[in-house]
């Protein structure tokens, strides 16, 4: 197993799997001296992600966002046509490439372009709100949005969704495929030319109550 990424997870904050995980910080500029074409990956899991205000710029929000996911995802794409290699991608709910806002956009530009890399299996994970982030410096308009949300996921299951939950849903989308995903889930194929499933906010709860 292998976390390649900008940071890295704190060692303390790994229960299982920890002496088998290889960690490596890598420049998303230089990929070619990531590392990542050397690795036989049998599942290759994208989390990376930004936000405008944090990024800076449009620009800059579109190349870590679209840019930096989908050529890494092609670094890390095995080169033997016959492979069985998954990759599940951690997008967003509302996620349209034909989206007039700039973030939906992104991410549905970005899901089409990982359908088109040709990997065997492409799946789309759509959350709503992550609950339970604990990001430092967290703006006061998400910690009210965080608040309306919670009250949300009493009456409906489309909200938010813990970051555990949606971690073992991650996992398990991983190790299932889009046809070993349970009926409950509920997932859609989309894509015009090259398919991908989703799993939708309700569809990864579901997923997560497997028993493993």
């Amino acid at each position: 197993m292998g976390e390649y990424g900008r940071r890295l997870t704190p060692s303390e904050h790994i229960i299982n799997g920890k002496d088998k995980l290889e960690q490596k910080v890598i420049d998303f500029e230089k990929l070619q001296e990531s590392g990542l074409n050397q690795g036989k990956w049998d599942v290759v899991f994208v989390t990376l992600g930004t936000t405008k205000a944090i990024a800076g710029s449009a620009e800059s929000f579109e190349k870590i966002d679209r840019e930096y996911v989908i050529n890494a995802a092609r670094e890390a794409k095995s080169p033997d046509p016959a492979s069985s290699q998954r990759i599940v991608y951690l997008s967003s709910a509302g996620a349209n490439s034909q989206s007039p806002f700039l973030y939906a956009r992104s991410k549905g530009l970005t899901e089409a372009g990982l359908a088109d890399l040709g990997y065997a299996d492409t799946i789309i994970l759509r959350p709503g709100y992550l609950a339970g982030t604990n990001r430092e410096g967290t703006p006061m308009v998400e910690k009210i949005f965080a608040e309306v949300t919670g009250l949300l996921s009493h009456v409906t299951s489309c909200a938010e969704i813990k970051v555990p939950a949606l971690g073992k849903a991650m996992c398990l989308a991983g190790k299932l495929g889009s046809e070993g995903l349970p009926p409950a889930v509920n997932s859609t194929q989309e894509g015009k030319d090259a398919k991908f499933t989703v799993i939708n906010n309700t569809g990864a709860l579901k997923l997560a109550e497997v028993d493993e």
